[in-house]
């Protein structure tokens, strides 16, 4: 027997976008301004309240100075009345990107982050380099042939890219290895595999 699916059984695609729009407008009542260069990003600045949310898919992050501890717990309260949310204490990992605090600040941190691209990569036993890409590479006049498998190799790059976010010092590597990704020859491959 065949079932005929009329209609998706766990929502429409246009879910997410209803719920942003709802949560949006719940913002904008409370006097949040959205920022008109990533329309993720809520600012709410009152005399001595500043209030920084941000938004990614069905999570967010709401920042503001320890001295207003009661209006963010007053936020929050406000958020959960209008649409239900649940409070996950403190930050700590949000998109890869571990979250440490100490009396010097807020450090941000990949650390798993990057060992998991090396196990993927299946390198956790390689010796470190000291460098990440070796002077005078001639990356673009690579001649091999084409390497067998350039989605591994899109998404690895993919994962290098994210990771510069908080390693600038592989900035330059990766965004050279992301020119070649559309067609890329084992010499590139073997540059890839030597960053990560």
């Amino acid at each position: 027997m065949v079932c005929k699916l009329n209609k998706s059984l766990y929502g429409l695609k246009q879910t997410t976008h209803c719920w942003f729009a709802k949560l949006s407008i719940a913002l904008k009542h409370y006097e949040f301004q959205q920022s008109l260069s990533n329309y993720s990003l809520f600012v709410l600045q009152r005399p001595g309240v500043d209030i920084v949310v941000l938004v990614y898919v069905d999570d967010q992050i709401i920042l503001g100075d320890n001295h207003i501890h009661e209006a963010i717990t007053e936020f929050k309260a406000y958020l959960h009345n209008c649409i239900h949310t649940k409070d996950l204490g403190i930050l700590k990992y949000f998109l890869g990107v571990e979250v440490a605090r100490s009396s010097a600040g807020i450090f941000l941190c990949q650390r798993k982050y990057a060992l998991d691209i090396i196990a993927k990569a299946g390198l956790l036993g390689a010796k470190p380099s000291n460098v990440a890409i070796e002077q005078n590479h001639c990356l673009a006049l690579a001649a091999d042939l084409p390497f067998p498998h350039p989605n591994q190799n899109m998404w690895l790059v993919g994962r290098l890219i994210y990771l510069c976010f908080t390693r600038p010092k592989l900035s330059y590597c990766v965004h050279l290895l992301s020119q070649f990704m559309q067609a890329p020859k084992g010499a590139h491959w073997e540059v890839v595999l030597h960053v990560v």
